[in-house]
């Protein structure tokens, strides 16, 4: 029960470094910067998928 209330009260905090960012309008900077970088490890885990594909039909032809 004390633990569920120190969650509360921890979610009900305001976060003061995003409002700056908010504020100086900064917040779509980072926001473009975890997308690129989302974006780009999706990417990289899609092309290892393929080269796996790839490797494992070469193994199941031998």
């Amino acid at each position: 029960m004390k633990l569920i209330s120190i969650l509360i009260f921890a979610a009900l905090q305001r976060i003061e470094m995003a409002d700056s960012l908010r504020a100086n309008g900064k917040i779509y900077v980072v926001a473009g910067v975890f997308s690129i970088i989302a974006l780009g490890i999706i990417g990289y885990l899609f092309s290892l998928d393929r080269k796996i594909k790839k490797l494992e039909e070469e193994i199941k032809d031998k």
